[in-house]
């Protein structure tokens, strides 16, 4: 969102808060969704501020804004339980930076957009490992002569988890980072616009990467609200995208973790199509175009072993 890092900070400067949590940590995702008026959802709420990025959210900290947030020290250190990661494995024991790449029928050719890095920490007794994911924007997502944005993250989602129990986190690392509003067991993402629904239900009945109206104006529909429950699949709602303002700042997400009870393959690595970034026309672009529609990158990722990525990629979606 077009100013989205400079209200950000001034939210952040003030210390304004208007939602305290106590569930700091690790969510549990179940297979059975979440029961919320109306049905199930596959989504959890976590950061209730901001308005899901059409207003301005304020970033967690120890004492509020912090349900799914976690806080180590730097975006290296494990988020997990210190008795179970001492010494070294504190520390990633696989990690990797890549380009992201943006490509499709709305581009004109390849366009790199910024880089993200992959990090898998493993428990002192390998029972246990965490997956790491944090997307960094460059100044190439901002068009200065037109004054739009190539893409703006939406959603992080990262699969391989069919048949297990997983958990999830986020960290804002670094300060001035989206935070994450909402978590599910789903492949789905689901578009929100303001008056959209928080926790969208289950019914959908297909496994769209994105769900919502690719147009602008409008509203979504009922059917264009859900998501289903996907076991294979972690999905984070954000809004992370470049700063226009001045062209010389990059959009950073958060860290967004996965735990889970299988751990990778070693020697460790990633394997196509594990992370999507998604679009979801969340708002109208920095120069009132339509050019934010619906767009999903497929990126490599580290993943269980045995992990099955489907549903696979589609283009431009």
């Amino acid at each position: 969102m077009k100013n989205y890092k400079l209200k950000l900070a001034i939210a952040s400067a003030l210390g304004l808060t208007s939602y305290i949590a106590s569930a700091t940590g690790f969510v549990a995702l179940p297979n059975t969704g979440f029961t919320v008026s109306g049905g199930t959802s596959a989504y959890t709420l976590c950061n209730t501020t901001g308005n899901f990025g059409s207003g301005v959210p304020i970033n967690p900290t120890t004492g509020a804004n912090n349900t799914c947030a976690v806080f180590p020290a730097n975006e290296f250190r494990s988020p997990g339980d210190a008795a179970d990661y001492t010494g070294a494995r504190q520390y990633p024991v696989a990690s990797k930076t890549s380009p992201i790449v943006v490509n499709n029928t709305y581009t004109s050719g390849p366009v790199t957009i910024g880089n993200y890095v992959d990090y898998v920490w493993r428990s002192n007794d390998d029972s246990e490992c965490i997956y790491g994911v944090k997307v960094v924007l460059n100044s190439n997502d901002y068009n200065s002569a037109a004054g739009t944005q190539n893409f703006e993250v939406n959603d992080v989602a990262r699969g391989g988890w069919s048949g297990q129990d997983v958990s999830a986190a986020y960290s804002t690392v670094p300060t001035i980072a989206s935070p994450v509003y909402r978590i599910g067991l789903a492949y789905t993402a689901v578009q929100h616009r303001p008056g959209d629904d928080d926790q969208p239900l289950t019914g959908l009945g297909s496994s769209p990467s994105i769900n919502g109206l690719n147009s602008w104006p409008g509203s979504a529909s009922s059917t264009q609200q859900k998501a289903d429950i996907d076991t294979n699949w972690v999905d984070f709602t954000t809004d992370a995208n470049y700063l226009d303002d001045d062209g010389s700042t990059t959009a950073n997400s958060g860290m967004y973790y996965v735990k889970s009870d299988t751990c990778p393959a070693t020697p460790y690595t990633q394997v196509d199509n594990a992370i999507r970034l998604r679009q979801t026309f969340q708002e109208l672009a920095g120069d009132g175009s339509t050019d934010n529609s619906f767009i999903e990158i497929s990126l490599p990722g580290y993943a269980p072993s045995g992990a099955t990525l489907t549903p696979a990629h589609t283009d431009p979606y």
